[in-house]
């Protein structure tokens, strides 16, 4: 054997045997996962789109922030006989981010008729209505399957993912059938739990927990909508339909989401509704006599609510033209006034954003911070307080926070006396929640007021009744109420004589609550000695019922957070919290 044939046998014995070392050994499936990336499941996403001008802007702003490789995406898209600028809306924003996914098949009919036979309005669901949606959804459903798709998100374009990985999230889950829990003003939202002998809708004990993340999880129901993830990959979705004749001795109704359900109920397919997380939020349908006008005033609505629990609803730089910004005043009286500490930044920012969607011009007053008071400062600002005083519930002497409170209305009052422009005003706190179409039930009240010409110096526009006696209404009122024993000033109109009986009062001689202020001056309070020390009490209260505010969160809710409550009595060292 010559020295080159030598050296050649021994590369090859080494390369033979490191080979059978490398063959032999053994990799766990998560060391591989650690040094192979996986491509994300392929996802085509079917969207309807009918007079969805309103929502458009906002829905397609969440669906192009998607934490999800749009190169796996595939967009479906279907309108026609839209009466608003829903389409124009489509192509602009397809121009923009077509080329960003992995393909784009949209078709658009801006032609007349704008509406389907039968048809009454924009809200009404004529038979003719319901087979078109339920052809609509079958082809989006048997393109997707055409494609190979891994998963088919059949995504309604009035629903909001305001959480970026949504999809990522539900893709996840691997489970047949996966719909992210979607809220919205009140008890509604896309699932049921029950479904009664005819097929519709039947409210259960399960439902409520569910709706309020009281219990967390992904939840088996009878029916789902507006944000289907099915998973093709499972045999069973073959058998998935939305067409009536599909199915075997189908006796439900003309309807798509019905059809579908029990279609996934014959063909053993479970339904999951997800709210392991605040995936996002979804709008209440119009009735059928609604128009597009009220669809935009229940966006308002909405985009309110988000706000308790979530940042505000975002709309990209390339829609926001599209978006209407409503005109600015001040809720029918002279001034909006709102209170806030400044170290509670982000309640003043919510709540300016409140006041943006809602069209308010209002008035920041920085709160007087109890935290920072103290014996010494007291006497200078001539604060004496009740003598004797203690909670009534909690047996405690006064606390910084609700001294601070206090003063920061009365400074609201002392104002409203000064400038002559002011006559009656609103009075908010920074933690306010606005009933669904505020504004309106705002000028039902004003309205009242004026029409009946009812004497008032407050108006309570958010409480607490502490007394289970019923309150008198005024005659002929649809809208107020003479109100009892009430805690809470988070929100209320004040005319200049209510200002004015209030500072009359000296309430700086003999300091308490405001919220046990105010019952005192209206005559309504149950204690007779803190009474005593007010002996003008005449002012003339109403309180709108039902009421238009309410707190954002409640006592021993998550989240719930009270300067008030949480500060220390006036008797101990100050803290500071910066």
């Amino acid at each position: 054997m010559t020295g080159f044939q030598f050296l050649l046998s021994l590369f090859f014995c080494i390369v033979i045997d490191n080979f059978k070392n490398a063959s032999s050994e053994v990799y766990s499936s998560e060391e591989f996962v650690e040094f192979n990336r996986y491509k994300e499941p392929t996802v085509f996403i079917a969207i309807l789109v009918r007079n969805k001008a309103q929502t458009l802007p906002f829905f397609l702003t969440c669906l192009e922030r998607l934490k999800y490789s749009k190169s796996r995406i595939h967009l479906w898209i279907r309108s026609d006989h839209n009466e608003d600028k829903s389409i124009e809306i489509l192509q602009e924003w397809l121009a923009e981010w077509a080329a960003h996914y992995h393909g784009v098949d949209a078709e658009f009919s801006s032609s007349p008729p704008y509406r389907l036979p039968e048809e009454n309005g924009p809200a009404h669901w004529p038979l003719s209505r319901y087979s078109h949606i339920i052809s609509l959804r079958e082809k989006a459903l048997n393109a997707a399957r055409n494609m190979w798709a891994d998963f088919v998100w059949l995504l309604d374009s009035d629903v909001f993912l305001s959480m970026p990985e949504s999809l990522t999230e539900l893709v996840k889950k691997q489970l047949p059938i996966a719909v992210p829990m979607l809220k919205s003003d009140g008890l509604y939202s896309n699932f049921w739990c029950g479904m009664n002998d005819d097929y519709y809708y039947l409210r259960t004990d399960d439902y409520e927990p569910i709706l309020n993340q009281k219990k967390t999880g992904c939840f088996s129901v009878p029916m789902v909508h507006s944000a289907v993830l099915i998973n093709l990959n499972v045999e069973q979705s073959d058998e998935l339909t939305f067409m009536p004749n599909r199915l075997a001795n189908y006796k439900g109704p003309h309807d798509d989401i019905i059809t579908f359900a029990l279609s996934a109920n014959f063909t053993g397919v479970p339904l999951f509704i997800c709210n392991d997380h605040i995936y996002g939020y979804v709008m209440v349908p119009l009735d059928k006599d609604d128009s597009l006008s009220y669809d935009k005033l229940q966006l308002t609505n909405l985009r309110l609510e988000i706000m308790v629990d979530s940042p505000p609803l975002e709309v990209s730089g390339l829609l926001k033209h599209w978006v209407d910004v409503p005109a600015v005043d001040h809720l029918g009286v002279d001034r909006v006034f709102m209170i806030n500490l400044l170290r509670r930044p982000e309640r003043r920012r919510r709540m300016n954003e409140c006041f943006r969607i809602l069209g308010v011009n209002a008035t920041v007053v920085d709160a007087v911070d109890g935290q920072l008071l103290n014996d010494s400062t007291l006497q200078e600002m001539g604060v004496h307080l009740m003598e004797g005083y203690v909670d009534p519930y909690h047996k405690r002497p006064m606390k910084r926070g609700e001294i601070g409170c206090f003063l920061s209305h009365y400074y609201i009052w002392k104002e409203i006396l000064e400038d002559d422009s002011l006559d009656k005003v609103i009075v908010l706190e920074d933690d306010v929640r606005f009933e669904p179409f505020f504004r309106q039930k705002m000028d039902s009240i004003l309205s009242e007021l004026e029409k009946f010409e009812i004497p008032w110096d407050l108006v309570y526009l958010g409480r607490k009744r502490l007394q289970e006696a019923e309150e008198s209404t005024f005659p002929g009122s649809q809208y107020l109420v003479y109100p009892n024993y009430s805690y809470w000033t988070l929100g209320y109109m004040l005319s200049k004589s209510g200002a004015k009986k209030l500072m009359d009062a000296n309430p700086l001689d003999n300091l308490l609550p405001v919220d046990e202020f105010l019952p005192i001056l209206y005559d309504k309070h149950p204690d007779e000695n803190w009474k005593s020390y007010f002996p003008k009490r005449d002012v003339l209260a109403l309180s709108a019922e039902p009421l238009i505010i309410y707190p954002t969160r409640y006592l021993h809710e998550e989240g719930y957070v009270s300067d008030t409550e949480d500060s220390l009595p006036i008797s101990t060292t100050p803290r500071i919290d910066l």
